[in-house]
């Protein structure tokens, strides 16, 4: 598995677990989760993707209760904060809202490492873009979990290049990474300026729901979903896989996280490291996602 350095402090693998549906799983024992991601170690992936949020705030408890002190050594985990909604420990909230104040990021932190038993979370993002943000009370926020110890690296989720921007002016160290939509069917990052703000910076975009959250295997989308059973027949390894190579491929080196709880497909997930694309395949690929040629 190759891996990704984000930063002199930070390398991740170029695959990555996501847990968002950890809790949704019938089985949410120690020893389950453990297996989890064992069968992610065992295929080079070590980074584990979480939020405070996931779950409805329990997911990171989840982690941290299988989370041994062999196994922590083992991984990179990511979190992220800044949503506030009517669940867990916010069920009192009266509206769903984001909060990137200096007091609910140090917060969140602490909430965090305590979840899930660490002393230190690898990599912060704020999940989402806050109209209230004052970047230079949120930047300096940030700087300062690092420089505490208790936070190795921050990025954001789901920001436009102009957020970005706003935020990274008010710090003093590098954000990494921003994690976004990206998938066959979401495919307007290459194209909108998101991606290419990213290339320019050299920094690893993370790409979240991959697959489209499922839809990518719909029938509405036949000729898609044949095309990529054609290559996955070709390469031995499933549409999925030839899904998530197509991300691969591209150079701004994208770093898709996959959730499943299905722990046969969690052992599948490194089969998108095996496939080859060339450009042609690839272009193949995003005009059927299209739906017509490019001009």
């Amino acid at each position: 598995m190759d891996r990704i350095k984000l930063n002199d402090a930070l390398d991740v693998s170029r695959l990555v677990y996501g847990m968002w549906r950890i809790g949704d799983d019938a089985d949410t024992s120690t020893a389950h989760v453990q297996n989890k991601i064992s069968a992610c170690l065992d295929q080079g992936i070590t980074t584990m993707d979480q939020a405070d949020i996931y779950g409805g705030y329990e997911a990171e408890e989840i982690l941290g209760n299988a989370l041994t002190p062999g196994l922590r050594n083992q991984i990179e985990i990511v979190t992220k904060c800044d949503i506030v909604a009517p669940a867990g420990r916010y069920a009192d909230a009266k509206v769903k809202y984001y909060d990137t104040s200096r007091a609910h990021i140090l917060a969140s932190v602490e909430h965090s490492l305590r979840l899930m038993k660490t002393d230190h979370i690898d990599l912060l993002l704020i999940h989402r873009p806050d109209p209230l943000m004052d970047h230079h009370e949120t930047g300096a926020a940030l700087d300062d979990v690092i420089a505490s110890g208790k936070v190795r690296s921050v990025g954001v989720s789901n920001f436009r290049p102009y957020d970005w921007d706003l935020l990274q002016s008010g710090m003093k160290n590098k954000l990494v990474t921003n994690q976004i939509e990206m998938s066959l069917l979401c495919h307007e990052p290459f194209t909108n300026g998101d991606l290419a703000h990213l290339q320019r910076l050299a920094v690893p975009p993370m790409a979240w729901s991959p697959l489209g959250g499922g839809v990518l295997f719909d029938s509405a989308i036949a000729a898609l979903r044949t095309k990529l059973a054609e290559i996955g027949a070709d390469q031995g390894v499933d549409v999925a896989a030839v899904a998530v190579a197509w991300l691969l491929a591209h150079p701004a080196r994208i770093l898709p996280v996959l959730g499943t709880n299905n722990l046969d497909r969690i052992k599948q997930i490194s089969d998108a490291d095996r496939v080859t694309m060339d450009r042609v395949t690839w272009y193949e690929l995003y005009t059927l996602a299209l739906g017509h040629e490019v001009a």
